[in-house]
This record gives C-alpha cells, structure tokens and sequence, in this order.
C-alpha cells in the first residue's frame, strides 16, 4: 500500500491555480454593467443639458395644470378646463376600452374562420383562407384608412341618416342607438339573472358529474338556455318595468340623445379585430391541424356529432398550441391600438402627442406611454400564462 505524504498534497493544492474562467466572467459581466451604467448616466446628463438650453422644465408637475384640451370622445365626463393628468387618464381608459372590446370580438372571429379553414366545405374553407391571406399580408394602417375613409366616412350626412331598424341612425357623424336607461325592475331582473347563471353551472357540474359515472348527460345547453333567458324573462313580464330606452333624435344639424358609436372609434375597432383575427385564425388552424387524426376517427366510432367532437375533442387539444402564439398577437393588438392617432381617436397616444405639442414634454409622456403599454401587455401576458398552464396536459 503507498505512502501518501500529507505535507506534499497540501502543496500541490497550494500552488493549483485559481479557477481563470470564472474570474474572467466575473470581470466581464462587471465591466459590462459598468458600461450600461456610463452610457445611462450619460444619456441622463445629455438630455437634462439640453432641457435648459431650451428652457424647458423637466418633471411632471406639468399634469395638475389645466390642459384645455379637445377630447371628444370619453368614457367618463370631460371638460377642457380639466387637467393633463385627467386627459392622459381618459386617453388611457379609452386604450383599454378599444383593446378589451378588439381582443374579444377578434378572438371570436378568429375562432370561426379558423374552423372554416379546415373545414371538409371546399367553398367555406377557400373563402376563409382569402380572407386569412389577404388581412395578414395588407398593413394594419391601411385596413384602418380603408374603414374610416372609404366605408364609415362614406355615409350620408345626418339628414340624410340610414334607419335599418326603429331608432338606429347611421350617418357620417357616427352610429347612433337607443341608450338603455335602467328603472327599477332592472335590478330585480338582474338579480335574478345571476340566480339563473348560478343554477346553470350547478346543472354543469351534475351533467359532468353524470356523464363521468354513467357515460350520458344532461341536455345542458337547453337547461341553461332556459334558466338564463326564461328567468329574467318572467321577471320582466311580471315584476315592474325594468328599462326604459333615451332615442336619439336629429336636432338643428346633428343627433341629440340617445348612445353614439363615433366612426373613430368604430373604425378603429373594425380594423383592429379584422386584421388580428387573421392571426388568430391560423393560430386555431394549426392547434386543429397538430391534433392527430385517431383522437376524430375515436370520436367518430362513439357516435359523436361533428359539433361535439369539435367543441369537446378537438378544440380543448387545439388550446395547447393556439395559446402561446395567440398571447403574442394580444398583446400586439394592444400596441397597434396606438395607431388610432392616425384617424383622429382619442387614444392614450392621440392625447400624449396633444399634450407634447402644447407644453414639450415629451420625455415624461414618452415615458409614461411606455409605463402604460408595458404594465398592459404584462398583466395579459400573466393572464395568457396562466390559462396556458390550465390547458397543457399534467405530466409527472
């Protein structure tokens, strides 16, 4: 048996060297921070040097002062004399409005032509890929011009108004509606409204329930169609008036009363779910395409209806590869949005720039644009995420 030298051995391990690549990552990621840091500061100097060679105050003081801006379009009560902070705020509660209404029509449309592009129908599925190709490869501003140019502002004038139904006008001015005034069997009629949702999902559960331990269930789409109109139904004809409707009428040169959809905004809306919902259409095209043909010849040999197998087999597989790509066009739904300064809607955007050409500070609103967009697009991405995780399949 040999001999080891304990002495010899703590030696050699006093002249190993030191590990150089780890030392030598160490410095790089230092001198690479340090550099960001140089360049930052840098930018930071430059940009405060020239604010005061033009005399322009930095900060965002600037948002108590009143703003006097022309915003006529608002979800909540506007007036000129209101500050830039309040402005700002309605430029970005209309930027969500826009994005939330776009994302769910979208995602609606998105679904149907999806479905049409592989469907066993030659003429359906040839039209929807017309229709794909064409809204993918055509940029979004020109979409947004076709809308507010060619189609809405080609109305007549209010005069003159369109009358499809009783109390719907549409004209170059915007779309006018009957404006829903709540009374007070409305609150009676909604409460009984949730009553019936909350029996439907309980009439889900038993039919899921059922089906699981005896392999049939319930007629639940007729249940619930019943509990959720039938309902509040009889508690309209019973109970005491529940709404009554404020019409629009045309006074002097334009329609007072009654709830108007502006072509701004409904052109910014039609463009919008128009062009995302081609993304969304390939994305539910391919999550259909990527479920394997057995998983249909199986439904098939159950029995099941084509509608069933889509809405149970199908479509529930299909989520697992449509989510992830269909997060990225949301959240770039919610930056195209800032195109609406193009047509002249009163975006978060349209207002910025306002408010940059009346008082130059562009910095700040720069900045605060990019706050907003960023704390939007992560919140759904979060959001997305979440729902990714619910749909993928549990592994060990």
């Amino acid at each position: 048996m040999p001999h080891t030298n304990p002495g010899a051995a703590a030696a050699c391990s006093a002249r190993r060297p030191p590990n150089t690549a780890a030392l030598v990552g160490v410095l790089v990621q230092a001198a690479v921070v340090g550099l960001a840091a140089y360049l930052a500061w840098t930018l930071l100097r430059t940009t405060q040097a020239n604010l005061e060679a033009r005399n322009i105050a930095s900060g965002f003081g600037f948002l108590s002062v009143e703003g006097g801006l022309p915003i006529n379009d608002t979800l909540l009560p506007y007036h000129p004399s209101d500050t830039y902070g309040y402005a700002f705020l309605l430029g970005v509660l209309n930027t969500l409005w826009v994005s939330g209404l776009s994302i769910v029509l979208a995602s609606l449309l998105g679904v149907v032509v999806g479905c049409a592009r592989v469907s066993s129908n030659w003429l359906v599925s040839r039209l929807a890929g017309v229709y794909v190709e064409t809204l993918r490869n055509v940029p979004l501003l020109l979409i947004l011009f076709l809308t507010y140019s060619v189609v809405l502002a080609g109305l007549p004038h209010p005069r003159q108004s369109l009358n499809p139904l009783p109390g719907i006008f549409l004209n170059n001015r915007g779309i006018f509606l009957p404006e829903p005034v709540p009374l007070a069997g409305f609150w009676i009629a909604l409460g009984v409204l949730g009553a019936a949702v909350a029996a439907t999902w309980l009439v889900l559960r038993t039919s899921r329930r059922r089906r699981d331990r005896t392999g049939v269930g319930l007629p639940t789409g007729w249940i619930g169609l019943g509990l959720i109109a039938g309902l509040p139904g009889l508690a309209l004809l019973l109970g005491p008036r529940a709404m009554d409707f404020n019409l629009a009428a045309l006074k002097g040169f334009n329609f007072q009363g009654g709830m108007v959809l502006r072509p701004e905004f409904s052109a910014l809306v039609a463009g919008l779910v128009l062009y995302t919902a081609a993304f969304i259409a390939e994305n539910v095209r391919s999550g259909i395409q990527s479920v394997r043909k057995g998983q249909i010849d199986a439904a098939k040999a159950l029995g099941l209806k084509p509608g069933l197998t889509m809405r149970r087999i199908v479509l529930p597989q299909a989520l697992r590869v449509c989510i992830p790509a269909t997060t990225n066009d949301f959240c770039s739904l919610v930056k195209n949005s800032s195109l609406a300064v193009a047509i002249g809607y009163p975006d978060m955007v349209s207002v910025g720039g306002t408010i940059i050409g009346q008082n130059d500070q562009a910095i700040e609103i720069i900045g605060l644009w990019m706050a907003v967009y960023l704390t939007i697009n992560l919140l759904l991405s979060l959001l997305m995420n979440r729902a990714n995780a619910r749909a993928q399949i549990v592994e060990r």
